[in-house]
């Protein structure tokens, strides 16, 4: 498979000093000349670079060889299922929407077809008939789990329409090897409240060299629902604190998962995430390069906590569930988990995976709605979105409530425009003084990260601790002695 420059004499094209590489004089572009089985083969190299078309000469070559070795093998009646095999994996290692990790995949699904099936590989791909298909994929079936099963047989039938391609065979016996129906899943089981916290901490006292590190994973894995793979690459560059959010790039390599290399996707810091990450930065400088985790799997250590603690064990996966769970009964949007988890289908495999549990959450927000003051001795609620705000529906329902509030404070910190002072005194006063959209806006300026409404409502206490923690000490007080005048606005603040 070569050519002799020599023979050219045609005055459009020049000699180059690499063989079966010629120039065209009016383009200036550089073509490959081979010579395949007797037959001369042209093609262009799309380039003027001698050093980019040395390359793509390279490949061509490859490919070339790689179509006479199937070729020939046809044209002797003898092409094998692993000659098939072979022009699979090239084809699909030549593929650049394919990626790498699939292609190593593909590879050791057809190793384990080939275990299953030990004389396919030296058969010729003419005597293989649609029976022997069917029957191995009837044995196989009983042997692994269905998604394994299935990926298999889509190998296979790709496989013999490389040979089809050849001219080796004319139809694709594999279309008679059997699909299988996926088998139930496993439920998925979680921490309870409570048992994430006790676990982290069984980590954290393991006593292990790198206790400090895994337990800090698990708590990164379950604050921002990340893949193990996806974790691994985030930098603290990806860590906006001032916006709160945090970039996920997978792999500079391969990429996230379902995406094109170079795509991204964005999760929120909850306060959780938050205070983890301080914590690990500890208030130093590090590199923005630097990798956020110092490890990035922690199964052994995972299972040696659950054993110790009796509850049953999970995997760094089960993590990320739990993530969404917390999310769904925090009353987050499935299209939104959805997003925040990666998915690209708009939430149909989040309302799959996570339905049911969105169905309990429904459940137990039907048991707050009321059309009587006889039907719940609790206040009537007023809405926003999907959150309860009793102290606003305590002040629409008595006209005095608000003056009566008012009346208790020496500094009208309702009409302040400091944002630190509307969000404080109104954190601390059980009747809603401020509109909630007013008090929302106040929150995410004074804490410098996103608020959700759901905090303001649910986790006071938190939030009251988290902002003493964010302020300097001085602040806190030059607050407190602005707002709280007098003994009796103690005795309001500590209520």
């Amino acid at each position: 498979m070569k050519a002799n420059s020599s023979e050219i004499t045609d005055s459009r094209w020049l000699k180059t000093p690499v063989a079966n590489l010629v120039r065209h004089v009016q383009s200036g572009n550089y073509y490959a000349r081979i010579r395949v089985r007797g037959k001369l083969i042209w093609k262009s190299l799309r380039t003027d670079r001698i050093s980019v078309a040395k390359l793509r000469l390279g490949d061509f070559h490859k490919e070339e060889r790689k179509r006479a070795a199937t070729g020939n093998a046809v044209a002797r009646g003898k092409m094998t299922f692993g000659d098939a095999v072979t022009a699979y994996l090239q084809q699909r290692k030549n593929d650049p929407n394919i990626k790498h990790g699939t292609v190593e995949y593909d590879d050791y699904r057809i190793k384990a077809l080939l275990e299953s099936w030990p004389e396919l590989r030296s058969k010729d791909v003419s005597k293989i008939t649609g029976s022997n298909c069917k029957l191995w994929s009837e044995l196989n079936a009983k042997k692994v789990s269905s998604s394994s099963h299935n990926h298999t047989v889509g190998i296979l039938r790709r496989i013999f329409k490389i040979a089809i391609e050849a001219g080796a065979r004319y139809d694709n016996p594999a279309s008679a090897a059997i699909w299988i129906k996926e088998h139930t899943k496993k439920q998925i089981k979680l921490p309870e409240s409570g048992q994430l916290e006790k676990l982290v901490e069984e980590i954290r006292n393991s006593g292990s060299g790198f206790a400090k590190p895994s337990a800090e994973l698990v708590q990164f894995l379950a604050f921002g629902g990340f893949r193990k793979s996806e974790a691994k690459y985030v930098t603290w560059a990806d860590c906006d604190f001032e916006r709160g959010k945090i970039i996920v790039r997978g792999s500079p390599e391969t990429g996230l998962k379902a995406r094109r290399v170079g795509e991204s996707r964005i999760v929120p810091m909850i306060p959780e995430m938050r205070l983890l990450l301080e914590k690990i930065k500890g208030g130093k400088e590090t590199p923005s390069g630097n990798s956020v985790m110092r490890v990035f799997e922690c199964k052994k250590s995972i299972a040696t906590a659950c054993k110790k603690l009796g509850i049953p064990r999970f995997t760094h996966h089960d993590l990320r569930h739990l993530f969404a769970t917390r999310c769904i009964e925090s009353g987050v949007d499935i299209p939104t988990i959805s997003r925040w988890l990666g998915h690209k289908d708009g939430g149909a495999l989040a309302m799959k995976t996570y339905g049911h549990l969105r169905d309990q959450h429904s459940t137990n927000m039907a048991q707050k709605v009321v059309f009587s003051e006889t039907a719940s001795t609790s206040v009537p609620l007023r809405l926003y979105g999907d959150i309860q705000f009793n102290g606003e529906a305590a002040a629409n329902g008595n006209k005095t409530a608000i003056p009566e509030a008012k009346s208790k404070y020496g500094y009208p910190w309702w009409a302040s425009k400091n944002p630190l002072e509307v969000f404080w005194g109104q954190l601390n006063e059980q009747v809603q003084i401020v509109s909630f959209e007013k008090f929302h806006e106040c929150a995410k300026q004074a804490m410098k990260r996103e608020v959700f409404a759901a905090e303001l409502v649910e986790e006071r206490d938190a939030l009251r601790e988290e902002f003493v923690a964010r302020i300097p000490k001085a602040t806190h007080l030059e607050l407190d002695g602005k707002i709280y005048q007098n003994e009796s606005d103690s005795k309001l603040k500590a209520g």
